[in-house]
């Protein structure tokens, strides 16, 4: 016999989100009474008291005790309450923010019925922001494990929501038939009786949008007549008469109509009393405002510290120089005398040895550097990969066309600040003086020509006329560095494009002297664009400088762009020229040294993946970031291929020596044994599996030490998923 739930838990549910009665927190262990206590005191604050600030200021500081006191099980708890007072203040986007917490905590345990009420908070929340499918989700997952626990009751709140779900999409008869079962299904006596009301009241509306007045009028006098006899919710009371106001107003019944009508008004203005007497502390402002206060508080303490740090660097240097002059003038003054020489000689010593200390602590702030730089490009970059990941997602699940809009403006947002982290990650590398010069054979034309593809969206949707010409004495390969010349020109091309809207952009290279073995070629890229003042054409080659707000505004952009084309030049041996008038276009020009190459056949490389390769291929993939597990594993699944998730190296290496996989995808920076370390102890007893590396550090001397501990390639987060397939496709062939 399945379980019935009991009427204590049946309230659990129906307090608005609160979920939570004051027996639930009494058999503890004393740490955990305090947790309890502060809920009970919001709790009590918020229904009986209608003081929600109270309600507020004591969840708080349950979540506060169970963070201090590593109390995870109880803070999710803590979560679920505050997301139930903030959708009674009508917050509903600061109620999910806390469902999602709770729900994020409590699925590192076995479902439970708190879990199953997030799940149905959160639908309830995102249908009243008219979200349906998000709700239709978590309504699922929610009477998932009701009927796994056997909660029968519970599943009839799912059902009506369902139901008003269906009727908010249109479906009018599949919402009648749910609410006509939920109704047979819940007795009058039964302690979901609020339940079986609304849909009473959801079934009027129904026949009212029908025509079926004499229905409509039944079925709303008959959620009153059990509102009134049962339960007496003033809430409900007061809807119900307003409809059936209405309703037997169309029947021309204006006489019941009227006495309806005036039961609602009476009713209206008790409510708004009592609202006014309990919400008249604007809560959610007062509390908001005092966090705001907090967070201020804290940085300005932080930023005293740094001004002290800065004070105390600046004396260190000025006594540094003023020792050094000392040093200096002493060693001058008693060079004649013998003794006084080996006091100098003495001094020396010790200011080389002040020297060393020097170049160690340099040494020591390059490295924290790298090591901030890397710490910099994970901590956005594994975020990025949630925001990119699930657009991409969504972008392939033909979302209906006013949801493309906002998913094709979220990949664009992606991309720009991929980009700018790229771009602050690259003019740091390109300062650390660690860049090497390649020395490659390339064609000049199918370099150019690549480029130009690329730009081809960019160059349609501003509407430029793009000119390209080519010295035709330049009928040669050359050898030099392919990969920082497409920098140089992607950069002050993609300028040209943005600035010259509706406009025109000249790319032109002419050989200007050539012995035979060695050439020299012109570069120059021309628009007829917005042009930069000449005030500012000093500052434009800066890191971070655009000219102006204005411009940054209009145009976006980092303000690295011109920055990286100079110091790629000045690695290669040349620099940059610039001339420009405002609204009469810009043009940039340099010159670079080749040797000549030998010809190269050309061959269309390009090959589409077989995507056959992934069908029913087994994959480990060995990840800690929820949100990580669920993107990587819903694209491997969209090929066809199976995937397995472990969150840690520890149970890889263990999961490994016991089954076999064609592949595995290892993130490196993993709680406990990291994921190189994992591969290094994987490579001992199993040297054919390919691993490839995920990792979001975008590095590139960091390539060649993750192929040194075993890993077959690297993918770097965030994934393009293109280059996601190909590479996986790759080692799956190389692999059967």
């Amino acid at each position: 016999m399945k379980k019935k739930i009991s009427f204590q838990i049946l309230l659990f549910f129906l307090v608005t989100f609160s979920g939570y009665s004051q027996s639930l927190y009494k058999e503890v262990a004393e740490i955990n009474d305090s947790v309890d206590y502060y809920l009970e005191i919001a709790i009590f604050n918020k229904e009986d008291k209608k003081s929600f600030n109270k309600a507020i200021v004591y969840t708080e500081k349950a979540i506060d005790f169970a963070i201090n006191n590593k109390l995870e099980h109880k803070l999710a708890d803590c979560y679920l309450v505050l997301g139930g007072i903030y959708y009674d203040l009508e917050k509903p986007e600061t109620a999910i923010e806390h469902f999602i917490r709770s729900i994020n905590i409590y699925t590192k345990e076995d479902a439970n019925s708190n879990l199953a009420l997030a799940y149905y908070n959160l639908g309830k929340c995102y249908l009243e922001k008219d979200k349906p499918e998000l709700s239709e989700i978590y309504f699922k997952k929610a009477t998932s494990i009701y009927q796994s626990l056997e909660f029968d009751d519970a599943i009839e709140l799912i059902n009506l929501q369902k139901g008003i779900l269906q009727k908010n999409k249109g479906n009018i008869n599949i919402a009648e038939e749910i609410f006509k079962k939920v109704i047979a299904n819940i007795s009058d006596s039964n302690a979901l009786i609020e339940t079986k009301i609304e849909a009473y009241y959801q079934l009027g509306e129904i026949y009212f949008t029908k025509l079926n007045y004499d229905a409509a009028i039944d079925a709303f006098e008959t959620a009153h007549k059990i509102n009134l006899n049962n339960n007496k919710n003033i809430v409900l009371q007061k809807k119900v008469l307003k409809k059936l106001s209405e309703v037997l107003a169309e029947t021309s019944d204006f006489k019941r109509s009227n006495i309806y009508l005036n039961r609602y008004i009476t009713i209206s203005d008790s409510i708004g009393e009592y609202y006014s007497k309990y919400l008249s502390d604007n809560t959610f402002e007062k509390i908001e405002f005092d966090k705001q206060l907090k967070t201020i508080e804290l940085l300005d303490k932080e930023k005293k510290n740094q001004q002290k740090t800065l004070r105390f660097s600046k004396l260190i240097s000025i006594l540094s120089i003023a020792l050094i002059s000392i040093l200096s003038l002493l060693s001058l003054s008693l060079y004649k005398n013998n003794k006084i020489r080996i006091s100098t000689n003495k001094l020396l010593k010790e200011k080389n040895l002040e020297l060393t200390l020097e170049k160690e602590r340099a040494e020591k702030a390059s490295k924290a550097r790298a090591e901030f730089l890397a710490t910099v490009s994970h901590e956005l970059r594994t975020p990025l990969n949630a925001i990119n990941g699930i657009t991409y997602l969504l972008l392939q699940e033909k979302p209906r066309a006013n949801q493309l809009n906002y998913l094709k403006s979220l990949e664009f947002s992606g991309s720009y600040l991929l980009n700018f982290i790229n771009d602050i990650l690259e003019i740091n590398r390109l300062e650390s003086d660690k860049v090497m010069v390649e020395n490659i054979n390339f064609s000049l034309t199918e370099l150019l020509d690549n480029i130009k593809t690329s730009f081809k969206e960019f160059i349609l949707s501003n509407n430029i006329n793009f000119h390209q010409s080519i010295d035709s004495n330049i009928n040669y390969n050359v050898v030099g560095d392919p990969t920082k010349l497409s920098q140089v020109l992607i950069n002050l091309i993609n300028n040209a494009i943005k600035f010259s809207k509706n406009g025109d952009v000249w790319l032109t290279i002419n050989e200007v002297e050539n012995d035979g073995e060695n050439v020299k070629l012109f570069f120059e890229i021309k628009d007829n664009g917005i042009g930069i003042p000449k005030d500012k054409q000093k500052d434009i080659f800066d890191s971070f400088s655009q000219g102006s707000v204005e411009i940054n505004r209009t145009y976006g952009g980092t303000g690295l762009g011109l920055s990286i084309v100079k110091k790629i030049l000045e690695i290669l041996g040349s620099d940059i020229h610039l001339e420009s008038e405002s609204n009469h276009g810009t043009k940039f020009t340099f010159t670079l040294d080749f040797k000549k190459g030998a010809s190269i056949k050309t061959e269309n490389l390009q090959q589409s993946t077989d995507e056959t390769i992934f069908i029913d291929k087994n994959i480990l993939l060995v990840e800690d970031n929820k949100i990580n597990q669920m993107i990587t594993k819903k694209m491997l699944e969209k090929k066809g291929m199976e995937c397995t998730v472990l969150e840690n190296g520890e149970d890889a290496i263990e999961n490994l020596k016991e089954n076999q996989y064609d592949l595995v995808l290892m993130d490196v920076h993993l709680p406990g044994i990291n994921g190189t370390e994992a591969t290094a102890i994987i490579r001992k007893f199993d040297s054919k599996t390919p691993i490839i590396a995920l990792t979001a550090i975008s590095l590139n001397e960091n390539r060649e030490m993750l192929l040194s501990f075993g890993m077959n390639d690297v993918i770097t987060k965030p994934f393009i998923p293109e280059e996601f397939y190909n590479t996986i496709s790759n080692h799956l062939t190389v692999s059967q």
